[in-house]
């Protein structure tokens, strides 16, 4: 809570503290950690067409589902599901219905170059595996995801001990990268990732080994409140053609 109550002093620095023209033109965007560095691509190119400023806070849906409930500023809810922003529809946090924007997959990656990875899935019984990172099934939908996997091959009983839960999709990444966990399951978006794709081995999931992880958002109360216009136009920039594109290339799978 400590931690939370931290983040909002951040935040309503950022939005009032900021000087007024600028803090005028500025939305601030809760985004899942999948679309970590998704986000910024499309931060750039929205912020150079249109002139607004968008601030990015990042974290696991169902955390940030939290602190939008907790009454954090956010204009606009990049979710990495569809059940968390239709939550927040339903107690009337947001003003529209969740739209999915793309579906994310799921991969296994590991930043170990020295591993056999014929078999990658088998390889987390093996003794040489000590950790397998995971997102929290609790409040991240990859995490979920994950388990879903596990459980369908019938391996969950024999590896559970091995998991090391982050807290979003992003600090799992980070658990992998730096080897604290020999394995584990990302976003496929990250091994798309400049900063990632060179690092290691992965292996996609075959998808219906677990239920698709739509993904989808909302304009928020706050939004509509202080900066409706601005929000609904990168809810709409959102859904673009354009986009669309972006979005492909990064790894998701988009509803034409």
């Amino acid at each position: 809570m400590k931690k939370y109550f931290c983040k909002l002093l951040i935040w309503f620095f950022l939005l009032f503290a900021s000087p007024a023209g600028y803090a005028q033109k500025m939305i601030t965007v809760a985004v899942a950690a999948n679309m970590r560095y998704t986000i910024e691509q499309l931060k750039t190119i929205f912020e150079k067409e249109t002139g607004i400023s968008i601030a990015i806070i990042s974290g696991a849906s169902g955390k940030l589902t939290a602190q939008i409930e907790e009454g954090a500023p956010f204009d606009v809810f990049v979710s990495a599901d569809m059940n968390y922003p239709e939550e927040l529809y339903k107690k009337g946090y947001a003003i529209n219905e969740p739209k999915c924007y793309a579906n994310g997959v799921l991969v296994l990656w590991t930043a170990k170059t020295d591993l056999n990875t014929n078999n990658m899935l088998q390889l987390l019984k093996s003794p040489e595996i000590k950790k397998i990172a995971i997102a929290n099934p609790n409040t991240a939908p990859y995490g979920m995801a994950a388990e879903e996997v596990l459980k369908h091959y019938n391996i969950y009983d024999a590896v559970k001990n091995k998991l090391v839960l982050g807290e979003s999709i992003a600090q799992t990444q980070q658990f992998i990268e730096s080897q604290a966990a020999e394995i584990g399951f990302i976003a496929k978006s990250f091994v798309l990732a400049p900063q990632i794709k060179d690092k290691g081995h992965w292996l996609a999931i075959d998808s219906t080994t677990y239920k698709p992880i739509k993904q989808g958002a909302v304009i928020l109360k706050h939004g509509k409140d202080t900066h409706y216009e601005k929000s609904k136009q990168f809810y709409d920039f959102l859904y673009s053609s354009k986009i669309k594109t972006i979005l492909k290339q990064s790894g998701y799978i988009v509803n034409e």
